[in-house]
């Protein structure tokens, strides 16, 4: 483990890595914000790592990260340093290090991912960290990759036989070929409907589709984002629920939120989560019978553990009169102050600076559990 290179009792020091090329890159550095806050000082010395729009690593001091709450007022810097991690573990004996352009190496102990989106939540920045023998924050390359892909996602909960929405998926290909016969097969479900990118989050790129009309300039926006988009029937009065989870091997699962929707888009979309103030509620603790919430708790675990999950993941769920059905899994869930993932937590008893430190301490305990597998035949 990398906390056995450095002196006993000295602060470990933790790379927080922030932004990405992504379209929820603004929302990645609200959320760093909070985790940078939360890191016990007496037992952390965070680094900050921002990857701009062109996939850049830039090394920041805390000052240059934005405060706002906003996502339209942040960014990174564009005028920081570059840097960059070796792709190799260091030598026996020696610590990692995030090489920074013009300055000296900081010797790094973990990675703290706050990334949302493709190139950072998709097993891309965590195949790197593995290749580097770094201790990282989440789940593996798998869970991470599978995770980020809704189609993939779906194909491996349906094969588990978890509860889903009727759903299909398209491709650009096949809309290009066939315009006429997709159209056809994603109007089977009905109105309304769903149109999602594969590979994306924080509803950029959602629509709600309430009649046939507006079916093919969803998929277009949605195709803007992916090459692969996934439909999903719309439920009659759905509640959304979501859960957290904790853990690696013996995971544990909090209380669950609801969300209550006020935005005129109708769902829980980009705007009504962040940019309208008065888009949505949540509602902490959700209102639930015991048994419900029970039952509730018992499929998140089922889909934490079907999908390989360690460290975290916010659950999505949706609640029914009569049935339950698995929305998605977010593996690097928002960690903005208003998030639901701290904020179940923080309702479960577990506060900001407890959260984080645990997270880090299951990373630690994932890598020196890899690092137990045999590398020779």
């Amino acid at each position: 483990m990398a906390d056995e290179q450095v002196e006993v009792g000295a602060r470990l020091t933790v790379l927080v890595v922030f932004g990405g090329r992504s379209a929820e890159h603004e929302i990645s550095l609200v959320s760093a914000r909070f985790v940078i806050d939360s890191l016990d000082p007496a037992r952390y010395r965070a680094i900050l790592c921002g990857i701009d729009k062109a996939g850049r690593w830039r090394h920041l001091e805390p000052s240059q990260l934005p405060s706002s709450k906003d996502p339209r007022q942040v960014g990174v810097d564009a005028a920081a340093p570059l840097a960059w991690l070796l792709p190799m573990p260091p030598a026996e004996g020696e610590r990692h290090l995030l090489h920074v352009e013009g300055r000296e190496p900081e010797p790094i102990d973990v990675v703290f991912p706050v990334l949302h989106g493709p190139y950072g939540e998709d097993g891309c920045l965590q195949g790197l960290l593995e290749l580097a023998s770094l201790p990282y924050v989440g789940s593996g390359v798998a869970a991470s990759a599978v995770g980020m892909d809704k189609l993939h996602q779906k194909r491996v909960f349906a094969h588990a036989e978890l509860p889903l929405v009727p759903w299909v998926s398209l491709t650009r290909a096949e809309l290009e070929r066939d315009r006429a016969a997709v159209l056809e097969r994603a109007a089977t479900l009905g109105f309304p409907c769903f149109v999602k990118p594969a590979n994306m989050g924080s509803s950029v790129g959602v629509s709600k589709v309430r009649s046939p009309e507006g079916l093919e300039a969803a998929i277009v926006q949605a195709l803007a984002y992916d090459t692969t988009v996934v439909i999903e029937q719309g439920l009659e009065a759905p509640r959304e629920v979501e859960l957290a989870v904790l853990g690696n091997d013996e995971p544990i699962v909090s209380g669950a939120g609801e969300i209550a929707v006020r935005h005129a888009d109708g769902f829980y979309s980009y705007e009504a989560k962040y940019l309208d103030p008065e888009g949505a509620v949540l509602l902490v603790p959700a209102e639930l019978r015991p048994a419900e919430l029970a039952s509730l708790q018992i499929l998140a675990l089922q889909a934490y553990r079907v999908l390989g999950c360690s460290g975290l993941a916010r659950i999505d769920l949706f609640v029914c009169a009569s049935d339950v059905y698995v929305n998605e899994v977010n593996t690097l869930p928002g960690f903005t102050a208003v998030s639901m993932f701290p904020r179940l937590w923080q309702a479960s008893g577990i506060d900001g600076k407890t959260l984080v430190t645990r997270l880090i301490e299951l990373a630690f305990a994932r890598h020196a559990e890899r690092a137990r597998l045999a590398t020779t035949s």
